[in-house]
């Protein structure tokens, strides 16, 4: 096939030789005829327009790597119809922006484009049969080329119409956008993916690629699809099509085999566990012995509980079948439950205070100290707001940055109420005990207590001994200018901070305490908070700070 010369507005191109009856006059460009196939018997005609916005009748050829992508996509210059004997093909194309009505008022530099294609294919004598005589093949040759017209016009409407001409493949050329504007151009989806504005993205779990309608469809029911971009859903064994609508998982499929029962697949039909044996889960292949010569007084039995021990372990135990005793759930393991034949392990890295566990509850994150932040943070004792674990030392280290200082918020403690020191917090200079002290506790304090440093950096430790466990603390901290250090001394040392509750209140609230920080940190915040979030702050509340920062203030007027 040749390419022939182009006019401003247009080109045509042929291939083949129309039949006698369709040898009306084309005018227009030059057009290029070649012979495809022999004359016909009996010619089929099917003729369609496309529209095509923003693009121009110019051939432009791909390059390689458009060439590579090309090869991933039906091209519209290949053969139309794979099963029909085409004998010609007329192309022709015309761009305008000129137009009638609602058209004439095309924006400059805006082309409309219309594509008019002819298809001819024939119908030869010898493929009738008995039951399908010339005007039923030519019925039938009506069929294809329609449906081939009707993927082409799908093709271009997703940006994928490419010509085939002596080998190479050219396509429409789109007007570029304003001056530094990227045009991006729509993907070619492969069979599997459906298109989201202009990217391609494969069928989800659960759904497989309808090649008609070029849609995701959920798996229809007794089907399950675990992966994505797949052209079917796979059948769920012993199915009887009953089901959910879109299934991920072979787990989901309707049909199988349910506690107590078992068969070669998991699916019906099922039998019953024999005696000795049991089975809590569904969809199983086999079943689960209660070993140690123990067995069951009936068949279909849905848990070790169903086995004749010789004791009834309570929760916090395991059975053992090797030795017929109740043996106690180890370090990080627990059971809720009675008469079970294993502990269950902590989740990720939390462990148990002590062995025998009855509940997840108990189950602690052992975790903490380390360098924390240098303008704000918060010291927690591990496991908070859950009771910290037995046995565990942490240490953390505040080092702020030059010319800054450290003010502390306690809005609570708790530890266990002892005659002795057992769990201890204590907050110095360094490691050293004789260091500079800030603070210390070993006991519960639920009114709250701010402070600053006695000096630039902390060192501060929680130990905990070995037999107890308590809720522990989440202690706020901030860092602040040292020219402001008069101010939150004068602040932090006036009674009236936690005279009512509503002042307590403020100093164990995150959000609150919050604000509290930004006034201390700058005292010019106190004027966004006391005018623009009056209902913030308690009226009391912002009395003090008023009389505290306006007296620092002033000197500054």
């Amino acid at each position: 096939m040749l390419l022939p010369p182009e006019s401003e507005n247009g080109f045509m191109v042929s291939c083949g030789t129309p039949s006698p009856r369709s040898s009306q006059s084309r005018s227009g460009n030059t057009t290029s005829t070649h012979h495809c196939l022999e004359t016909a018997v009996l010619s089929v005609k099917q003729r369609a327009s496309f529209k095509i916005k923003d693009a121009k009748c110019r051939l432009h050829l791909r390059n390689k790597g458009k060439l590579e992508e090309a090869g991933r996509v039906p091209a519209s210059g290949g053969t139309p119809c794979s099963d029909c004997h085409v004998t010609f093909i007329h192309l022709k194309c015309d761009s305008s922006r000129k137009g009638k009505g609602r058209r004439a008022r095309t924006p400059p530099g805006k082309e409309v484009t219309r594509l008019t294609l002819e298809l001819e294919a024939e119908v030869k004598a010898e493929e009738t049969t008995a039951s399908c005589g010339l005007p039923c093949l030519r019925q039938r040759m009506e069929r294809r080329l329609k449906g081939s017209l009707k993927m082409l016009r799908k093709s271009i409407n997703q940006d994928r119409f490419l010509l085939r001409l002596a080998g190479l493949d050219y396509e429409l050329a789109h007007k570029p956008g304003p001056a530094g504007e990227r045009v991006e151009q729509a993907e070619a989806c492969v069979p599997g993916q459906h298109r989201t504005g202009v990217k391609c993205v494969s069928c989800p779990q659960g759904t497989y690629y309808h090649g008609q309608t070029e849609q995701c469809v959920p798996c229809p029911p007794g089907t399950f699809q675990e992966r994505e971009g797949q052209l079917s859903c796979d059948l769920c064994p012993g199915s009887d099509a009953h089901g959910p609508l879109g299934a991920t998982n072979i787990t989901t499929c309707a049909g199988q085999c349910p506690p107590g029962q078992y068969s070669a697949d998991g699916f019906k039909p099922c039998q019953q566990c024999p005696r000795g044996t049991y089975q809590p889960e569904s969809g199983r292949t086999l079943c689960f012995p209660c070993g140690g010569g123990l067995t069951t007084k009936h068949e279909g039995a849905v848990s070790f509980q169903d086995c004749d021990t010789k004791v009834q372990c309570s929760p916090g135990h395991y059975y053992n079948i090797s030795i017929h005793r109740c043996i106690r759930c180890a370090l990080g393991s627990y059971q809720p439950e009675f008469r079970q034949n294993f502990c269950t392990r902590c989740p990720g890295n939390t462990s148990t205070d002590f062995d025998g566990s009855t509940s997840v509850t108990q189950c602690k994150n052992r975790q903490c100290g380390g360098e924390i932040g240098e303008f704000t943070g918060y010291i927690e004792s591990p496991n908070y707001p859950g009771n910290y674990p037995a046995g565990v030392e942490c240490t953390w280290n505040i080092n702020p940055p030059p010319k800054r200082k450290i003010l502390i918020v306690v809005p609570e403690i708790f530890l266990p109420s002892e005659d002795e020191c057992g769990d201890v917090l204590v907050m110095r200079k360094n490691s050293s005990p004789s260091s500079i002290t800030t603070y210390e506790t070993c006991q519960t304090y639920e009114r709250p207590i701010a402070f600053t440093a006695r000096s630039r950096k902390l060192w501060i430790n929680f130990k905990t001994s070995e037999a107890n466990s308590a809720r522990g603390f989440q202690i706020p901290y901030v860092t602040y200018d040292e020219d402001y250090e008069q101010l939150v001394e004068d602040i932090v040392r006036d009674g009236r901070l936690y005279a009512s509750e509503n002042h307590q209140e403020i100093l164990k609230d995150k959000k609150l305490i919050k604000a509290f920080f930004e006034v201390l940190a700058h005292p010019q915040n106190y004027f966004k908070y006391t005018e623009k979030h009056k209902e913030m702050l308690p009226r009391s509340f912002i009395k003090l700070l008023r009389s505290k920062v306006s007296s620092f203030l002033r000197p500054y007027k």
